[in-house]
């Protein structure tokens, strides 16, 4: 089944265990309006698309089912940076350990 953003919206909503009024006030909207939104009855503007990617921590891109990464390539490459940052590190303690037991 392919997403679309009325679904994609309702569950952020429901991952983060939030009722739509909470959500909806945090959003700075009317429940009503969120409700709307969230059965595909109002489609909104791009102030709240922005909004709303930055109160679920989404891009744009997947809020919009544009892709089905949540956090977007910039995220998946700081991962994959912090990987080799620990993979160095690593490195970095085994030859100290090494060094402190060759004195």
């Amino acid at each position: 089944m392919e997403r679309n953003f009325p679904d994609t919206l309702s569950a952020l909503r429901r991952e983060k265990n939030i009722s739509q009024r909470q959500a909806a006030s945090e959003l700075g909207i009317s429940q009503a309006l969120l409700s709307h939104y969230e059965n595909g009855a109002r489609e909104p503007g791009l102030n709240f698309v922005c909004r709303a990617c930055d109160y679920y921590g989404v891009t744009a891109d997947y809020i919009l089912c544009r892709t089905n990464d949540p956090g977007g390539e910039t995220v998946g490459a700081a991962k994959a940076f912090i990987d080799q940052i620990r993979t160095v590190l690593d490195r970095a303690e085994s030859v100290l350990d090494q060094f402190n037991g060759e004195e």
